[in-house]
């Protein structure tokens, strides 16, 4: 079970479960490039940093095969091996 404990302006949200305090942050960006047929693409962060999303990460809100770039999106920033990635994008 999961409870919200406090949300800050800046998106941040702290959720305590049974399994200690977790923090997730959510971003905002602009999908900026999409490689249909890899089935990849970039965000744009507004912080100058491009974020990689894979189509798995997407939400329901969100078709990948539809999007051209351009699209506000909210995400989170997990660390990777190859550095930041996007997951849980959703439409914003």
């Amino acid at each position: 079970m999961l409870r919200v404990v406090e949300l800050r302006s800046e998106l941040t949200v702290r959720l305590q479960s049974t399994f200690g305090l977790e923090e997730v942050v959510m971003a905002t960006g602009t999908i900026k490039r999409v490689v249909a047929d890899r089935g990849f693409g970039f965000i744009d962060g507004g912080d100058e940093k491009e974020y990689f999303f894979h189509r798995s990460a997407l939400d329901a809100s969100l078709d990948f095969d539809r999007l051209n770039g351009g699209e506000q999106v909210e995400f989170e920033i997990e660390n990777s091996p190859k550095g930041p990635r996007a997951i849980n994008v959703k439409s914003a």
